[in-house]
């Protein structure tokens, strides 16, 4: 069964290759779609069918797609690329507030490999681990026991970051809060209200942090350079 699904993914797949190679972009991400709603996420698709997008000048869905891939592939270069290349196109330039310079660097951390290659390597790690203490324990030469006791100090602190880095990514794939706005402009409200006082303007291809999702038709968000306010549901989707 797990065979013919993956033969009916990959065949999928293909199909939805060939007519984005045929230029065919539209037929192309009716495919990518059907494939993610039947099989789930996954990276490869969502930046297909982000490209799919591109093409189609349809840059929020673009950017939609092209930040769920590096939500679940923040390693990969060439989806970093196209995300910087389709927020580019967008009409507001943010430019993000100032923060402290370790938590740019952890977030450079844990973005530098998928999650699935940080707990392989955390559990790569952890098997030479125990090979050192094993030579530290069992070995007579006293190079070799240096060797497997400093050696495994050093992948101890490798098992923790990796553990770290992939607990970090899996919140934030569980729990991401994130949206784009899809709507072409939308009136950020002082309140959850229709008649409520207009504070600023966003357009499609924003991203915002989602902080009050609680009021039905309503939610109240935060923007990348801090400003925050009331928008419609409809107005933007999650990430």
């Amino acid at each position: 069964f797990l065979c013919a699904t993956l033969f009916a993914f990959a065949a999928s797949k293909a199909e939805g290759d060939a007519l984005y190679e045929k230029e065919q972009y539209e037929e192309a991400a009716k495919v990518y779609e059907t494939l993610l709603h039947d099989n789930g996420m996954s990276a490869e698709v969502y930046y297909n069918l982000g490209n799919c997008y591109y093409k189609m000048d349809l840059i929020p869905q673009a950017i939609l797609n092209y930040e769920r891939a590096y939500l679940l592939n923040p390693g990969d270069g060439d989806i970093r690329a196209n995300l910087a290349l389709a927020r580019g196109k967008t009409i507001d330039k943010v430019v993000p507030p100032s923060e402290m310079f370790f938590v740019t660097w952890w977030r450079a951390i844990t973005h530098s490999m998928s999650i699935g290659k940080w707990i392989l390597l955390a559990v790569l790690s952890f098997v030479l681990l125990l090979v050192g203490v094993g030579l530290y324990m069992f070995s007579s030469p006293l190079l070799v026991r240096k060797i497997g006791i400093h050696g495994a100090m050093v992948l101890l602190v490798v098992v923790i970051v990796a553990n770290c880095a992939a607990a970090t990514q899996f919140g934030s794939l569980v729990d991401s809060r994130a949206a784009i706005v899809t709507d072409p402009s939308v009136s950020v409200k002082s309140s959850p209200s229709d008649r409520s006082t207009d504070l600023f303007l966003i357009h499609e291809g924003s991203k915002v942090e989602i902080l009050d999702a609680s009021m039905g038709e309503w939610m109240e968000v935060k923007f990348e350079e801090g400003k925050q306010g009331w928008i419609p549901v409809s107005a933007a989707e999650k990430i």
